[in-house]
């Protein structure tokens, strides 16, 4: 018995020993919990598994692009940005990249920030021809405007987006109000869902900017419309993101490159939860599907995230080794 107890007690201090070992060699890490759904919920995920799967002492801390990896460059914190809109931020990065204060782990959206113009699947399906934007400027009768149903309807986003400025040169490059529509000022973000979700209870026709990863794609599904361009990057700094330019081209929407950023110091001294990190990433249909979950549930980030890690094991596992899997597991 005295044995038996004794190996007990060994092995128990072997796994606590153990454990603090890997506490330690993680420490605190804390972690950027952006002000938008889908870097919310990602946030939360790599607390859980960083907490429960590593030993980490994880913290999630308010934050936004721009002052995140501003601060991340020049302070040091906070350690994580899961979701980084580098494209946002390219010359501070790039100077942190070489002087080997920040690393990218890889992209954190497969499929990277997309934006562009949309038209409902149940219309794509029934008009196989439309594939594109020229496509659809060819017929304004399957997307009537509700002031004037002689006209159809492009639905731009709402001032002082960006994704608005690009929508109304873009409306101009494919010559829009010659072919018979008008392009709509929604008024607000909500103007924009509504619209859309509007026609879409209805099976109405609907074209107009969105973007991914969000709730509302993936509450409706929807269709991008192809440009039918090569991206053309001069071209798009001279005049197609540039308000109230008098002569805009068609051109590609570029998408947007969405990567895990993380420091190196937190690198130096977190071991596998690195290798974790690399390893993460999940497409847009995963978020769109999860932060619609989450709007018809009125969810916080920390609920989005259990709720996938419960339901999705067959994606976040692959993250993970087998060990570290099941301590996530256990905490959930």
């Amino acid at each position: 018995m005295k044995t038996i107890l004794l190996s007990t007690v060994l092995a128990a201090g072997t796994m606590l020993a153990t454990g603090q070992v890997m506490a330690a060699d993680c420490g605190t890490v804390t972690i950027a919990n952006m002000n938008w759904q889908s870097a919310e919920v990602l946030a939360n995920v790599d607390k859980i598994i960083l907490s429960a799967g590593y030993g980490c002492q994880a913290e999630l801390i308010v934050g936004d692009t721009v002052p995140t990896l501003t601060s991340m460059a020049e302070k040091g914190q906070p350690d994580v940005a899961p979701e980084a809109w580098v494209g946002l931020v390219p010359e501070v990065l790039n100077r942190a990249y070489e002087e080997k204060k920040l690393i990218s782990t890889g992209k954190s959206l497969a499929d990277g920030g997309v934006q562009g113009w949309w038209i409902p699947k149940y219309l794509a399906d029934a008009n196989p021809e439309l594939k594109s934007i020229s496509d659809v400027l060819k017929h304004p009768e399957l997307f009537p405007d509700a002031e004037d149903s002689s006209k159809g309807a492009v639905y731009n986003g709402p001032a002082g987006w960006g994704g608005t400025v690009v929508t109304t040169n873009l409306y101009k490059a494919f010559d829009g109000d010659k072919a018979g529509f008008r392009l709509v000022d929604p008024g607000s973000a909500a103007g924009l869902d509504g619209s859309m979700a509007k026609a879409y209870e209805q099976k109405k026709g609907w074209v107009g900017y969105y973007w991914a990863p969000t709730a509302l794609l993936g509450k409706y599904e929807m269709v991008k419309l192809e440009h039918g361009v090569p991206y053309d990057e001069a071209e798009w700094k001279r005049c197609n993101t540039v308000a109230d330019c008098a002569d805009p081209k068609p051109n590609e929407w570029p998408r947007d490159t969405v990567e895990t950023v993380i420091t190196t110091e937190f690198a130096n001294r977190a071991g596998d939860a690195v290798n974790y990190l690399k390893a993460r990433n999940w497409s847009n249909a995963t978020v769109n599907k999860l932060m619609a979950w989450m709007t018809d549930n009125q969810a916080s980030g920390e609920e989005g995230a259990k709720e996938f890690l419960k339901t999705q094991p067959e994606l976040w596992t692959k993250w993970v080794s087998p060990e570290v899997a099941e301590k996530v597991k256990a905490s959930l």
